[in-house]
């Protein structure tokens, strides 16, 4: 067993009957009627529009929080809120978001970089004030780190991100929090490293961390076009080479603090995906601890799962660990060809392929 985990990087996406379903998805284990898969979850604040300030943090919270059913909610169950970055983002929205006690950080996203990213960060310098004012409240930065330079190779997109932006970032502003999410290369791993090994061993306090999807973690690029081009494993960052993955494994099985869960687990419709030019996008969470037990055990490493799904980023957002535990156990099982969630604008429903559609996963929260 596992304390209960939580998840530090989630797309709930918008809608009553998209949220109702997808909530249901991703806290539900399809094998327990006592244990749910997260305690709590950190939404993601792409939205069109997207969560810009308080009064929209509030909203979208109050709205993913009434459609998880009844059954599924527990008393440490909470949706952590995030605002969206702009050019036009004021210190006084972080101020007021901080003392809220509902919004934990604040999302930057490279305009265009990713889904619903176009009213993101154009230039950084633009909301150097805001970042200044993160730091003195405590607000950690997330970031989606990769450049939009269209001369820059998409493979090439984090390492660039991280020499011109990042770097930067980390020696302007020292006491700011910051967390480099889904990370996918060996760079971005040496990079974390480099940031916070030392304070670790020092016995001081972290600053910078990243977290690490269990997709990144159990295949690379080759799984794109497995048997011809495979619009489901399509993600942003994108799938890297063999020796990243084995990078990634590397340092979620570390046992450093650093490190921890982050699902970036993200519905699109099949339609959205299997058309002429597919959007980015994983939907993972039916199975997200199942699979990071399964890429844990794939390195005899199930003792450090419990310190990266349920303690590291805990600490790092100053969360108390639950109490509560959950039992996974090794045995195998099918996951369904689709999930139904939500209605199109026709009425019909709306259906999502997850990953490992119609294959199976090794292990079951039970």
């Amino acid at each position: 067993s596992i304390l209960q985990p939580d998840d530090f990087h989630h797309h709930f996406r918008d809608g009553k009957d998209v949220l109702r379903d997808v909530t249901t998805a991703v806290f539900k284990s399809l094998h327990s009627v006592e244990n749910v898969r997260f305690g709590r979850v950190l939404a993601m604040p792409n939205l069109k529009p997207p969560v810009r300030n308080l009064k929209e943090a509030i909203s979208y919270k109050e709205r993913i929080l009434s459609n998880i059913p009844p059954e599924l909610l527990r008393n440490y169950t909470d949706i952590l809120m995030t605002l969206y970055l702009t050019d036009s983002t004021t210190p006084e929205d972080i101020i007021a978001a901080k003392q809220s006690g509902i919004v934990y950080a604040a999302k930057l996203y490279p305009a265009g970089a990713t889904t619903n990213s176009e009213l993101g960060v154009t230039v950084i310098s633009n909301i150097s004030s805001v970042l200044q004012a993160m730091s003195d409240v405590g607000m950690p930065l997330l970031v989606h780190g990769e450049v939009v330079d269209k001369d820059v190779d998409i493979f090439d997109r984090e390492k660039v991100f991280i020499d011109s932006i990042l770097r930067p970032i980390v020696l302007s502003y020292p006491f700011l929090k910051i967390v480099m999410e889904h990370i996918t290369t060996e760079e971005a791993v040496n990079f974390i490293f480099e940031c916070s090994l030392p304070r670790v061993q020092q016995g001081q306090q972290l600053s910078v961390a990243a977290t690490i999807t269990a997709h990144h973690l159990l295949y690379n690029r080759n799984d794109l076009f497995k048997g011809g081009v495979c619009p489901h494993m399509y993600c942003l960052p994108v799938l890297k080479r063999e020796r990243h993955r084995q990078a990634l494994l590397r340092a979620a099985t570390s046992g450093q603090p650093f490190f921890f869960i982050g699902t970036d687990s993200a519905p699109h419709s099949v339609s959205a995906k299997e058309s002429s030019c597919g959007c980015a996008g994983i939907f993972n969470a039916h199975a997200a601890v199942e699979l990071y037990a399964e890429a844990f055990a794939s390195v005899q490493s199930l003792d450090k799962l419990e310190g990266f799904t349920s303690v590291f980023g805990q600490q790092f957002y100053g969360l108390k660990v639950h109490s509560h535990r959950i039992l996974l156990k090794q045995e195998s099982w099918l996951v369904p060809e689709t999930f139904a969630f939500g209605k199109s604008n026709e009425g019909t429903k709306v259906t999502v392929r997850p990953l490992r559609a119609g294959e199976e996963v090794l292990w079951k929260i039970v």
